[in-house]
């Protein structure tokens, strides 16, 4: 007996110490796995089961791992809206992710929904300027502004930032009262200062804390438009940010080194859009320093794919792509279980919308050349939409003038063309908004169409540009624009330089032709409750319109109604029903750049 204890001693000694040295040679190294704006694009080759699986390679390698995202993942295909994205926020905590901050389309499903994904999810929400807000007087914050993780004597800390934009990118009445009273507010400022003081608030309490490095997990992006609230304009007019994980323009950044407001390098870094790619960041353990690397798939002989890091080549000066250092295998690594979890709910969502419902003999364009173009200028899909709204309300035998669809609602990415089912058209309006008409003046439609030019004829795109249907409009985008809004973006009145949109012509049913704009008439509007009811894209000129009927029908059912009025729900160039009862009106689906119903001409003024 005493051999034997003596045995089991030196095996348990033997074992202890072969345990302390598996530990040992695990790297103290930090990494941060990250996502952006990945929109519940959850079918691709990368997705939340390859995710899981990298985590978990990585954690054979590294003693400290987490997985963060800057936004924007529970909204953007019929997997996310189908359920207001719930199966998701499953997929997420079954992928293992730690931490996440708020995008503007968090909030697409209402201040409600809202609440429910950070109720679902099993990790923390983070964002330093997003508030309670009463009587226009700023209150606690609704969430944490950092959350710390501490590894050892290295605590870093998470400040999550939520951007201004979403007051007008989701819809502002999520975010009021039911008497149109603010109760929820985020900071940004016309000049920007609220949200750096927000930020640099939040980086001070985190030092304060013990953080030894601090990165802002945010969702502002890089876009012109967004100025003056990008993540490069919060990094020159704050100190301490070690980092800054990014999201919201959908940008394709690897390392860039942007200097503070002290002239410290914060390392600026995005992962583009709908799981492209999968970022991974370095914290030495040692030194402190910061590196990074984003994993796409790369394809190789026999048909494998790879880990694959970009990896910025200084001779070049470009990005090269070359295998990943954390995971040499022939596949990409997943996560059984999580995998089992999303092919049963492309399943459920492919069946319930997959059903056939028409074609198209012509293709429907979104992108040219890798720009949005229905953000900036007409389309035919834009065209299409527009018409649908129309179409849907002159069906039922009510009165219908005019139709506007802002461009930031369609969001097919491919070309259009062939079969056409359901799913088809939820990828087109993904948002579950639903179909209003409004009587409204001549002058407010005016004022609608003033606001969604406002950047017209620039690089910038607008998701409140508007394609319309039942008129035409010419935009001088040499013109300034010189609308009000306010500091979330809202519009408050008309330019007080002049109109750039002109030459404005309604058409006339009892005359078959296109007619100028009176401005004391009134029309009938259709649209959806994002743009005409919720102030979406900033649409605040029809405060005082007219319900004619309101909340009629989904926005993806509207374009699937449309495409079941052609003959033989076959969509050709010229055979919308729509042309065939009103053989004026211009509607030619022939080309990507849609019938002409908008004209850009410079400087006629």
């Amino acid at each position: 007996m005493r051999k034997l204890f003596a045995l089991l001693l030196t095996l348990a000694v033997m074992l202890s110490m072969t345990s302390f040295a598996t530990a040992e040679a695990l790297s103290d190294d930090i990494v941060i796995l990250y996502t952006n704006d990945v929109h519940t694009y959850i079918d691709k080759t990368l997705s939340y089961d390859v995710i899981a699986g990298v985590k978990a390679e990585l954690l054979k390698q590294y003693k400290n791992v987490l997985l963060v995202d800057a936004g924007d993942h529970a909204q953007g295909t019929a997997y996310g809206s189908m359920d207001k994205g719930e199966s998701i926020i499953k997929l997420m905590n079954a992928a293992g992710y730690d931490l996440a901050t708020l995008g503007n389309h968090e909030f697409d499903y209402g201040m409600e929904g809202c609440i429910k994904l950070r109720e679902w999810a099993a990790f923390p929400y983070t964002s330093c300027n997003f508030y309670h807000e009463e009587n226009n007087i700023r209150n606690e914050n609704v969430l944490d502004s950092y959350v710390a993780y501490t590894f050892g004597d290295k605590t870093v800390a998470f400040v999550g930032i939520t951007t201004p934009e979403s007051f007008t990118k989701s819809t502002p009445a999520y975010f009021q009262d039911e008497n149109g009273n603010y109760i929820y507010g985020i900071a940004g400022g016309t000049d920007g200062k609220a949200l750096y003081q927000d930020v640099q608030d939040a980086i001070d309490e985190a030092k304060k804390a013990g953080a030894t490095t601090v990165i802002a997990l945010g969702h502002l992006g890089d876009d012109k438009s967004s100025e003056p609230w990008t993540s490069e304009e919060t990094i020159a007019n704050v100190c301490g940010l070690d980092a800054f994980i990014d999201g919201h323009s959908h940008s394709t950044v690897f390392a860039k080194e942007v200097a503070d407001k002290d002239g410290h390098t914060t390392i600026l870094t995005q992962t583009g859009e709908y799981f492209g790619l999968i970022g991974m960041m370095v914290i030495d353990a040692e030194t402190g320093a910061i590196s990074t690397e984003l994993l796409t798939a790369n394809a190789v002989e026999n048909g494998y794919e790879i880990a694959a890091a970009t990896v910025y080549n200084a001779e070049k000066k470009a990005w090269d792509v070359k295998p990943s250092e954390f995971y040499k295998g022939a596949a990409w690594p997943t996560v059984e279980a999580v995998t089992t979890l999303k092919k049963a709910w492309i399943d459920e969502v492919t069946t319930a919308l997959g059903v056939v419902i028409g074609s198209a003999n012509v293709s429907f364009e979104n992108y040219v050349d890798g720009k949005r173009m229905v953000r900036s200028q007409e389309t035919n899909t834009g065209d299409f939409a527009a018409d649908a709204l129309y179409y849907l309300f002159d069906n039922m035998g009510l009165d219908v003038d005019v139709a506007i669809m802002n461009g930031g609602g369609v969001r097919n990415k491919a070309g259009i063309t062939g079969e056409i089912s359901y799913l088809l058209c939820k990828e087109i309006h993904t948002f579950g908004n639903v179909a209003c008409l409004q009587t409204i003046t001549g002058q407010e439609l005016l004022d609608a169409l003033e606001w969604g030019a406002r950047t017209a004829g620039t690089i910038e795109e607008c998701g409140g540009f508007l394609h319309v249907s039942g008129i035409t409009y010419k935009i001088d985008g040499e013109y300034p624009s010189t609308v009000q809004q306010d500091e979330k973006g809202v519009w408050l009145g008309g330019p007080t330089g002049g109109y750039r949109v002109h030459d404005v012509k309604v058409y006339n049913k009892e005359t078959n032709a296109y007619e100028a704009l009176d401005l004391t008439a009134s029309y009938n509007l259709a649209g959806y409750n994002y743009t005409l009811r919720d102030l979406g894209d900033g649409f605040n000129m029809f405060a005082s319109a007219v319900n004619v009927l309101d909340y009629v029908l989904e926005d993806y059912m509207v374009l699937a109604n449309y495409v079941q009025g052609f003959e033989n729900a076959t969509v050709e160039a010229t055979n919308s029903p729509l042309l065939a009862k009103y053989a004026g009106m211009l509607l030619d689906y022939s080309t990507v750049y849609g019938s002409g119903r908008i004209v850009f001409e410079s400087s006629v003024k």
